[in-house]
C-alpha cells in the first residue's frame, strides 16, 4: 500500500515497512534500541517483529503491564527509571510496540525522556493504527481522567503491519472499527456506506480502508497539528464517549468497556443531538443508531449513572472558558465544531438510547 506522508514523518504498510525501518536504523547513528511493550504484546507481538530488525545496535526491551488502568504517570515514572539505569542518551531510540495505551504512553515517555528522544510506533491493534498511532498526541491519564497530561510531538515514522491483526480477538476488532465508522461520519459518507452491511465486505480487502481511515485521519491533522480548528472533528462520539469510558473504568460494579464499544455509544448519543439541533435528517440519525446497535452490544445506563457521566464531561480536554464543547456531525460526511449543548438534551439522548 502507499505510502502516507504526514506532518513530518512517514506512516509506511507491511512488509516494505520494515524496508524502510531498517534502511532509518542504518542512517541514523543511534546508541541503543529500547522497545516499550505490554504484557500482551511482549507475547504476542514482539517474536512477530524482533526477527525483521536487521541492526547491530543493543536492543533493551521495556515491559509494562497492560492495560488503560495502567496509562498512567507512575508507570512513565518506572519505565525513566529503567532508562536511566540502563543508559539510555539522547542518541537513544524508543520503538512503541502495542496498542493505543503502549503508543500514548510511549511516545510521552520518549518525548519528555531528557527533554525528548526519537521514537517510532509500530501499532498492533486497529483501534491503534488507525487513530492513536496518527497525529502526534501522547500522554497518560489523571486517575480515571482520559489524556489529560501530554503533548503532541510526532514519531520519526510509523509502522502499520495489518498482520499483527491476526492476535486480537473480535471486541479488540470492533473497538478499532468504532473509530473507522467515526471516519466515515465525519469525512467521507461513501467511506461510511462501506459498513452499513458489514457482511458484504470483503475482508481480503481490509488493508484498503484501514488505509482510507488512516488517510481521513491524516488529511484533518494535516489542516490542523495542534488542534486549534477543524481537528476537533476527530473528537466526534468522545466527548460523551470519553466520560463514558472514564465513569465504567473506575465504578466497581460496572464492567469495564474497551475504547472504541465507549466511543460507539458516545457516536449514538451525539447523532442524537446533531438529529435534534437540524444538523441531520431523522433518516440519516436512524441510519447511524441501527448500524453501529448491529454491531456493538447495547449497554444498561441507570438513573444514578447519569449525573457522574455529565460532572466527567467537566473535565474533558476539548473545553474553553469553563463550556463544553461538542464536534457535531452536519450530515453523514460534515461535521461542526465548537456546539454548546445544555444537559436536558444530553439527558434526553441517553432516554432515546435506551429505546
Amino acid at each position: 500500500m502507499q505510502t502516507i506522508i504526514a506532518n513530518n514523518y512517514p506512516i509506511y504498510f507491511n512488509e516494505t515497512a520494515y524496508e524502510h525501518l531498517n534502511l532509518f536504523l542504518k542512517e541514523n547513528k543511534y546508541s541503543t534500541i529500547f522497545i516499550i511493550v505490554d504484557s500482551n504484546t511482549n507475547d504476542s507481538c514482539l517474536p512477530k517483529f524482533l526477527p525483521y530488525l536487521e541492526t547491530d545496535l543493543t536492543i533493551e526491551i521495556i515491559e509494562f503491564e497492560a492495560g488503560e488502568i495502567n496509562k498512567n504517570i507512575e508507570t512513565c515514572i518506572e519505565i525513566w527509571n529503567v532508562l536511566t539505569e540502563l543508559g539510555a542518551d539522547r542518541k537513544s531510540l524508543i520503538i512503541n510496540v502495542g496498542g493505543g495505551v503502549v503508543t500514548d504512553l510511549g511516545g510521552f515517555v520518549a518525548s519528555t525522556f531528557k527533554r525528548g528522544v526519537d521514537f517510532i510506533h509500530v501499532p498492533t491493534t486497529l483501534l491503534s493504527m488507525v487513530d492513536a498511532s496518527v497525529g502526534g498526541k501522547n500522554g497518560v491519564d489523571l486517575g480515571n481522567l482520559k489524556n489529560q497530561i501530554g503533548v503532541i510531538n510526532v514519531p520519526q515514522m510509523v509502522l502499520i503491519d495489518t498482520a499483527y491483526l491476526e492476535t486480537l480477538s473480535q471486541s479488540e476488532m470492533r473497538s478499532g472499527l468504532a473509530e473507522m465508522l467515526k471516519h466515515g461520519l465525519i469525512y467521507d459518507k461513501e467511506y461510511w456506506e462501506k459498513f452499513l452491511d458489514l457482511t458484504s465486505i470483503d475482508f481480503a480487502d481490509f488493508d484498503t480502508l484501514i488505509h482510507r481511515s488512516v488517510a481521513i485521519k491524516n488529511e484533518i491533522v494535516m489542516q490542523d497539528p495542534t488542534e486549534k480548528g477543524i481537528r476537533k472533528a476527530l473528537n466526534f462520539g468522545h466527548t460523551l464517549g470519553h466520560a463514558i469510558e472514564s465513569y465504567f473504568l473506575e465504578s466497581k460494579d460496572k464492567t469495564t468497556l474497551l475504547h472504541g464499544e465507549a466511543i460507539a455509544i458516545g457516536m449514538i448519543l451525539e447523532s442524537y443531538i446533531s438529529l435534534k439541533k437540524g444538523l441531520i435528517s431523522t433518516a440519516e440519525y436512524q441510519q447511524i443508531k441501527q448500524t453501529i446497535n448491529s454491531i456493538y452490544d447495547k449497554i444498561v445506563f441507570e438513573e444514578n449513572d447519569l449525573d457522574p457521566i455529565l460532572e466527567l464531561l467537566i473535565h474533558d480536554k476539548k473545553n474553553e472558558y469553563g463550556t463544553i464543547q461538542f464536534a457535531l456531525i452536519e450530515g453523514i460526511g460534515a461535521i461542526k465544531i465548537n456546539q454548546l449543548v445544555e444537559n436536558e438534551l444530553i439527558l434526553e439522548a441517553f432516554q432515546d438510547y435506551k429505546s
